[in-house]
């Protein structure tokens, strides 16, 4: 087994060999070239992103955005970064389609050993978000986790075990405080309904030319 294998297999690996340092400076080389586009230079910045995920996306990503390879993210359709995501992706990181990204969100796939004397080698495991999740600003999603489809995680939270799908979870360490329900679809925040008429006012003036 190499410790290209090793990494897949989640096992004990260093990052120093098998042209692992060369991939880690194109990447770098590429996301500081993404994160210099100005606002107006969209293709430019479309066919960096093809470049640093090895292949066409169809997403949204704000400047600056921050990873160690690309090609280990896989990334769905109609997909939203807000600026300042960062991911550590060692390990793969699968993200469904149509999932919404708060800004400096931050997915970890790598950790360390806890004693001291092994804490320089690495372990990593794949991090999976399934269709239509929000995730919130400053939330922190670490090695391993699964996040369910539909589901919300709050602004802030450390999420460190799966989240089943249809739910809102929050804290530190992240928990399940409630599943996705007909009252979500009544009403967007606290006490404030969905109405009809403002709904179709919303889409008719994004319509407008």
């Amino acid at each position: 087994m190499n410790m290209r294998e090793r990494i897949i297999a989640g096992k004990l690996f260093l990052d120093d060999c098998e042209g692992l340092p060369e991939e880690r400076l194109q990447a770098k080389k590429r996301m500081m070239a993404f994160n210099q586009t100005g606002p107006d230079e969209l293709e430019k910045r479309f066919q960096l992103l093809d470049d640093i995920f090895g292949t066409k996306i169809n997403a949204w990503i704000e400047p600056p955005f921050y990873f160690c390879y690309g090609h280990n993210i896989e990334l769905g359709e109609e997909c939203y970064l807000n600026m300042g995501c960062s991911f550590i992706d060692d390990a793969k990181i699968t993200i469904g389609n149509n999932v919404a990204f708060g800004p400096g969100v931050t997915i970890a796939t790598v950790g360390h050993p806890i004693h001291p004397d092994y804490r320089r080698l690495m372990y990593g495991n794949q991090v999976t978000i399934e269709n239509n999740c929000w995730i919130g600003a400053n939330t922190t999603i670490c090695p391993g986790v699964t996040i369910g489809k539909n589901s919300v995680v709050g602004a802030g939270s450390i999420v460190t075990k799966d989240i089943p799908e249809n739910s809102v979870a929050v804290g530190n360490p992240c928990r399940v405080i409630r599943k996705i329900n007909e009252k979500d679809r009544a009403f967007y925040y606290k006490d404030q309904p969905f109405l009809e008429e403002d709904i179709e006012e919303v889409y008719r003036l994004n319509n407008l030319e």
